[in-house]
């Protein structure tokens, strides 16, 4: 069923605020120089990325870029998710936040995965890519930096095409049908940024407290998958390769596998991160992914924890329609739980703060993600353009001492 998949980007509601589902869409010091793996079949992508985007896109707003991690690729510090497009938005809807985000915002950057949109379903699969694909063909490809995903390790996904019929396994030939498949729906011949959603190993994801020895099961050795994305980079199908939902482990054993073979070393993850689920990344991750370690770009996704910190949830005076589409109500027993616990006396707190700053809720806790000096870029999504533009808008916030100060104060509470 849906609900068993990992990674809808929702925080745990337990005792303390720590921890995610995957958001099925989730190093030792061996640092390779930024073009080592750069692919040869993209010379002159790699220079338009180089040049900062300081042509049309970056003359469009005041959206600034950084560089992800060992890569060339310069993307914008808001990349646009998409999983509710085919879902809970129309591919017009879709098509409509991508020109608004892109063309009035200066992004450049959107992550999609082949199987949006969440709630998984063999009915949906495959519908956000055709989103983006019917966006793309009235795009300069070069100037779009695309990132996709290759489904984790699943007995419960069985409709991903190609697979006939099997579970999802993070295999070599799982991540080249993953690979071949998304490129023909998205109607590209590249993926710029391909990612694992989860790992093919057991970790403890989906709500999980803390890591089960006895659930350890065998998997796809990190060399094997970097060998055969090693394959889709020098067929011109790839350009760079990252994770989702990782450990500290899997980032170094990846970037030590890539490092000792010569293999593709991984430039991001792809984890969950906000006001309310903090100390997972910071705690181990954080000095993991440093520049002078493994330089491993962070992409949060659900800076608003699931919508929860926009404080919507905590709203009265909001019609069973409009609150029946809200992601809490989409998972049997969410909304139930949060309100129950210790997160929503936290966001209550982070919304104070917010109209202290004279900001929104989501825009202060999304500035608070986009202010964090190990985050790249930050994943937001939106199911109107209203909400789109309250989002991306944050990224012009600046953000104080005093509010760092702030934050602190709620988080050494409820951390």
């Amino acid at each position: 069923s849906s609900s068993s998949i990992p990674g809808m980007g929702l925080p745990r509601f337990g005792f303390v605020l720590l921890g995610s589902m995957l958001h099925s869409s989730l190093c030792s010091a061996f640092v390779a120089s930024p073009l080592r793996f750069a692919p040869k079949s993209f010379p002159l992508l790699a220079k338009a990325h180089r040049r900062g985007l300081t042509g049309a896109m970056g003359a469009r707003a005041n959206m600034k870029f950084s560089k992800l991690g060992d890569s060339d690729l310069v993307v914008s510090r808001c990349c646009l998710g998409t999983m509710t497009w085919g879902q809970q938005n129309t591919e017009e809807e879709g098509v409509e936040q991508l020109n608004v985000a892109f063309d009035e915002y200066g992004v450049n950057f959107l992550d999609t995965a082949e199987m949006y949109p969440v709630p998984t379903k063999a009915e949906t699969q495959g519908a956000t890519d055709r989103t983006v694909a019917r966006w793309l063909k009235g795009r300069q490809r070069d100037q779009v930096i695309l990132a996709s995903k290759v489904t984790g390790w699943s007995d419960n996904v069985t409709w991903l095409p190609r697979r006939g019929g099997e579970g999802a396994r993070v295999t070599r030939q799982q991540i080249r049908d993953s690979v071949e498949c998304s490129l023909e729906r998205l109607g590209t011949d590249y993926i710029d940024l391909i990612q694992i959603h989860w790992p093919d190993r057991y970790v403890p994801l989906f709500g999980m407290m803390k890591f089960n020895q006895t659930m350890v099961r065998d998997y796809t050795p990190f060399e094997e998958q970097l060998e055969e994305f090693k394959l889709l980079q020098e067929e011109g199908k790839i350009r760079y390769v990252g994770v989702s939902n990782e450990t500290p482990f899997g980032v170094m054993k990846f970037c030590e596998a890539a490092d000792r073979l010569a293999l593709p070393k991984i430039v991001s993850i792809q984890n969950c991160y906000s006001l309310l689920n903090r100390v997972d990344y910071e705690t181990g991750l954080q000095e993991v992914c440093l520049p002078e370690n493994t330089n491993v770009g962070l992409l949060p996704y659900s800076p608003l924890a699931g919508g929860v910190l926009s404080g919507k949830y905590s709203q009265a005076d909001v019609s069973e329609e409009e609150s029946s589409k809200w992601r809490l109500n989409l998972f049997t027993g969410y909304m139930a739980r949060y309100k129950q616990s210790l997160a929503a006396d936290a966001v209550d707190l982070y919304s104070k703060l917010a109209k202290k700053y004279d900001m929104t809720p989501s825009e202060f806790a999304i500035a608070f993600c986009n202010s964090r000096p190990f985050v790249t870029s930050t994943i937001i999504g939106a199911t109107s353009v209203p909400q789109l533009r309250e989002n991306i808008g944050a990224f012009e916030k600046t953000w104080t001492e005093e509010m760092e100060n702030d934050v602190d104060e709620v988080f050494k509470k409820y951390k």
